[in-house]
């Protein structure tokens, strides 16, 4: 089956879009073809009628910690934003990929069950935290992943456990065999919802305060290197506050790149470019970055 007989049947799939509207920096090309899949049933029918064509298959979960070139992305782009069921069962929670992460660590607490509190204000998706074994403030998610569920390239669903996502610092296994994480089920404490949500809220708080969430931004640029913390040393180099077209390094916290206003994708590439050649030379370090980079460059 080809994607035009499953628009035929009533799955939504549009052409040439802009993901700029999507993601979380306002930037970025167009998709060729874009989806959203409202269930398994879709994202099978969707990933099969992709490999069928030969055209190449994107997934870009809530394409907050994500830049997209400016040439936008050749294929198939799938956002699973309307997969976003959330259920309890006993210290369990099980989360659809396009589920917030934010939406499912209060949908815990709202239980009485600890242990996702770090991710109350991780603004990507189920299934982009699991991608990026995505953390903040000392927890990461590879801490509370009981299983994951995902769709093979082959068209088939399989089951990990955690130690088969192979998780590491920013990293897990479907970063490099191109399975389609579905769901994933996270094994928590039972605690009193009062002081859970307390600290859910002081983290929110903690994180309104330092990071400059009025304007667009991709999150943590950088990962950060042992021994090491990149804001200070983007700081003590003089690049807190340098500007190329729209995109600045943020004036509250030199880790975080914005948009001031008409960026494009170039702009932060550029930007993140010069930020890896000077503290490679005043600090003889290999800048790596945290944010996802896909698509195509412009001609």
């Amino acid at each position: 089956m080809k994607l035009l007989d499953l628009k035929k049947k009533g799955i939504v799939i549009k052409e040439q879009v802009p993901l700029s509207k999507y993601t979380f920096t306002k930037t970025g090309g167009p998709a060729e073809y874009l989806a959203f899949p409202k269930n398994e049933q879709e994202l099978v029918q969707l990933v099969t009628a992709a490999k069928q064509e030969h055209l190449p298959l994107t997934v870009i979960g809530n394409a907050s910690n994500l830049i997209i070139r400016d040439g936008g992305i050749a294929g198939l782009v799938l956002i699973l934003t309307e997969m976003k069921e959330i259920t309890i069962t006993g210290h369990t929670v099980t989360a659809q990929a396009g589920a917030r992460i934010i939406d499912t660590a209060f949908t815990a607490a709202e239980a009485g069950l600890s242990g996702m509190e770090f991710a109350a204000g991780i603004p990507g998706s189920v299934g982009g935290a699991i991608f990026m074994n995505a953390g903040a403030y000392g927890g990461e998610t590879c801490e509370v992943v009981q299983t994951v569920r995902v769709l093979t390239p082959a068209g088939e669903f399989k089951t990990y456990t955690n130690t088969e996502m192979q998780f590491s610092y920013r990293h897990s296994v479907v970063q490099d065999n191109e399975d389609v994480v579905v769901a994933a089920t996270f094994a928590l404490q039972p605690a009193a919802k009062a002081p859970i949500l307390a600290n859910m809220h002081y983290l929110n708080a903690l994180r309104r305060y330092k990071q400059p969430l009025e304007y667009p931004s991709c999150g943590s640029v950088f990962k950060r290197p042992v021994g090491h913390y990149v804001g200070p040393m983007i700081i003590q180099s003089g690049l807190q506050g340098r500007q190329i077209g729209g995109a600045q390094d943020s004036l509250k916290h030199a880790g975080f790149i914005v948009n001031k206003g008409g960026a494009t994708a170039t702009d932060y590439l550029d930007l993140i470019h010069l930020i890896q050649k000077v503290i490679k030379q005043k600090f003889a370090l290999d800048l790596q970055t945290e944010v996802r980079i896909i698509g195509r460059p412009t001609d």
